[in-house]
């Protein structure tokens, strides 16, 4: 566990704002990257505000994920703040990845997980999500084999 916490602050310093924060963006100024090693693959990844690796304060982060693209179930320590701002996320609840039981998202919607909830996601066509929420943030997968980061 201190090993993936570890590896998730180091990556997550890579998008950390340095210098002088910025406090507005149009969509054209947000810079995306690649995401942290314990998210899959393919998805590109912006911190807005603060910085999600800090022992408190508040965070902003937008994930833009291609058609297809799949979180498998995990929880959060801390309450997850999800707006969709383009596409269709589809979010299921539970241990098991079943795209049976998801429920979809479209643009505008929002919802929040309070702790400890297990959750899973998938995009249906390209999606880009906003998340905020309270550092640090923390991903734990319900089964430890599907943590991307533990996959070399």
């Amino acid at each position: 566990m201190k090993r993936t916490i570890m590896v998730f602050l180091s990556s997550m310093l890579l998008f950390a704002q340095s210098g002088k924060p910025q406090n507005a963006f149009t969509p054209f100024q947000i810079q995306y990257g690649p995401p942290p090693p314990f998210v899959p693959a393919g998805a590109k990844l912006a911190v807005l505000e603060g910085d999600p690796t800090a022992a408190t304060g508040d965070y902003t982060i937008r994930l833009k994920m291609p058609s297809g693209y799949k979180i498998a179930p995990h929880w959060h320590p801390k309450r997850e703040n999800v707006t969709v701002i383009s596409g269709n996320f589809k979010v299921g609840m539970g241990d098991k990845f079943d795209e049976s039981k998801m429920r979809d998202f479209t643009p505008g919607s929002f919802a929040y997980l309070d702790p400890d909830m297990h959750h899973y996601a998938k995009a249906s066509g390209p999606t880009e999500v906003q998340v905020h929420g309270s550092s640090p943030l923390q991903f734990n997968y319900v089964n430890p084999a599907d943590d991307p980061s533990k996959k070399k």
